[in-house]
């Protein structure tokens, strides 16, 4: 290939980054360096375009931003965990004319549950333990790593899901299924450090994508129902060196340890598998815990068990703990709380209010000061909600008396809970707040059985009654009137793992229960356009711009599938 000036103002449109012709020498020399060629063989030539390289070049500041727009630059898009998009270019009065644009299929998984990363045309995205970059106008893959999927995992929840990387400056961060963290460089996707910092052999596991915070990436581990103790570390973003690690079940004479007596704390559960969310003014990171092990008995840890099912407030230079707030105390239903903490801001009578807002597992949607933890609300946002009458002004649920027995005891939400991992989304222009929820019941049965080491770590489990019929539906809750405006329900047996996005375009894009991608209108719920899949949806939708055109991105199944208006 000659290189020309031609060539040389090809490389300018792409990069944004050279001053004129004479500096093109040099730069693609650097560029062949970090495998350009491969992106061009694999990317020029389609309908004419320029090829794209593979370099995430984003900063600190470009991560402070919100609401995202042309970029979406983690799991949840920007810190706030909102999953709010300021592009309107698809909005309410076209999106009937939304068409398939591309679908990527990654080949190593059936159920991919990841979020792709946009960076300046650039997607990455990851299936088990492999990641590869896009072109993110076409879909065509610039680069591929591939690491083997690790043997001997108890948790099925780390049985080699991945839902995304975390990027700074030029890496590529991703969790593997055995919790080593990878560093990638993101011009060619070679690794460049590998830290393991949780123990396989204890059975730790990851499923989160990493959250880039400052200079540092913080991880967590799934493995909660394999006698783990849960953990929060983060990690240098530069050298992979450990900077700190917030312990999430306490040790003997600290705070809260009377609930773990003998070596009980070791095993304890409340691991850290989904991304948290930041606030930079406040300098806190919100991150949520699993429930406690053993599941279904509580005899072996009395009390209320902390940190287990809580939102903690940490900050983020230390992992020192400012607060903290726990949803189901004693946890006997595998409640975890791992449900996304969103940042709220409402303005009331000329105060601005900083809130943290959690559609919880345990069937309550809740309000919290997120400067202080202090409880301000709580909410039932589904029917079938037994194990619990209500909540008291403390934000501690009144209970019921319904606990998991050995002849089983009918107990409402069920073992996939009111909602669960998938996105919850908000929208500052309407003020509503959108969860996919879960109406739903199961008998859940109790055995003691002591920890063993290489066996999982559970009281018995559940199963659902015969008669029992799962509804899912999405829902819209006003945060500032406190209750819910519309609900639009599903067609399904209740199986969908697809979560929300909301977007300026007055749109709610989520994966319904038909294994579809469906867009409503914002305000009201009304069914604007809607894309058959054929497959499950355990992933929740993303939107980004590239070269002037919006798209929108959901995984389904083994796919990722594109969306765009027609251009």
């Amino acid at each position: 290939m000659g290189w020309t000036a031609a060539s040389c103002r090809r490389f300018k449109w792409v990069r944004g980054r050279i001053a004129d012709v004479k500096s093109c020498g040099k730069a693609f020399i650097l560029i062949l360096l970090s495998t350009f060629l491969l992106a061009f063989s694999s990317s020029a030539g389609q309908q004419g375009r320029p090829p794209v390289i593979a370099v995430a070049q984003i900063g600190a500041e470009e991560l402070l931003a919100r609401p995202v727009g042309e970029n979406w630059t983690s799991y949840n898009g920007d810190y706030t965990g909102r999953r709010y998009s300021s592009l309107r270019d698809i909005n309410s009065g076209n999106v009937a004319h939304l068409q398939a644009a591309w679908v990527f299929h990654p080949g190593n998984s059936e159920r991919l549950e990841v979020t792709p990363v946009v960076i300046h045309g650039i997607m990455y995205v990851t299936s088990a333990n492999d990641a590869f970059a896009l072109d993110a106008r076409t879909g065509r893959a610039l680069w591929h790593y591939d690491r083997p999927v690790s043997s001997g995992l108890l948790d099925d929840a780390a049985a080699h899901h991945s839902r995304g990387v975390g990027v700074w400056r030029n890496s590529v961060y991703m969790e593997t299924d055995d919790a080593h963290l990878l560093c990638l460089d993101a011009r060619s996707g070679n690794l460049l450090w590998d830290v393991a910092y949780a123990d396989k052999a204890k059975h730790y596991g990851a499923t989160s994508a990493p959250l880039v915070v400052k200079d540092e990436v913080i991880v967590g581990t799934s493995g909660g129902d394999s006698g783990v103790r849960g953990f929060l570390a983060a990690y240098d973003a530069l050298t992979g060196t450990l900077k700190w690690r917030f312990w999430t079940i306490p040790g003997p004479g600290e705070f809260g340890s009377a609930s773990w007596p003998g070596d009980s704390y070791l095993h304890g559960g409340g691991t850290t598998w989904m991304p948290g969310t930041y606030d930079p003014e406040l300098e806190t990171l919100y991150w949520t815990t699993s429930n406690a092990a053993p599941d279904f008995v509580g005899d072996s840890r009395p009390g209320d068990d902390l940190y287990t099912a809580c939102v903690l407030a940490l900050n983020p230079d230390t992992g020192e703990l400012k607060w903290h707030f726990q949803f189901t105390p004693h946890d006997l239903y595998d409640y975890d709380a791992t449900q996304t903490p969103v940042l709220v801001d409402v303005e009331d009578r000329g105060v601005t209010r900083r809130l943290l807002v959690q559609a919880n597992r345990n069937g309550f949607l809740y309000v919290l000061d997120r400067r202080n933890g202090k409880f301000l609300k709580a909410t039932p946002f589904v029917k079938k909600l037994n194990w619990a009458e209500g909540v008291d002004a403390s934000g501690r649920p009144i209970l019921s008396g319904r606990i998991p027995t050995a002849e089983g005891a009918y107990i409402c939400p069920g073992i996939n809970g009111a909602t669960n991992w998938f996105s919850p989304s908000y929208n500052p222009g309407t003020g509503l707040f959108y969860v996919m929820a879960l109406e739903s019941c199961n008998l859940f049965f109790a055995s003691p059985k002591p920890f063993t080491p290489g066996e999982t770590y559970y009281g018995t489990g559940t199963k659902l009654p015969p008669d029992e019929y799962a509804q899912k539906t999405l829902l819209a809750y006003s945060v500032s009137e406190g209750k819910p405006v519309w609900r639009y329900l599903q067609v399904g047996h209740g199986d969908s793992w697809g979560g929300t996005l909301t977007t300026a375009g007055g749109l709610v894009f989520f994966g319904d229960d038909a294994g579809s991608l469906e867009a409503v209108e914002a305000r009201t719920g009304r069914a604007l356009w809607h894309f058959n899949t054929g497959q499950t949806m355990h992933a929740s939708p993303m939107s980004y711009m590239v070269e002037g055109v919006q798209y929108v991105v959901v995984s389904a199944g083994s796919d990722v599938f594109s969306f765009s208006l027609p251009h």
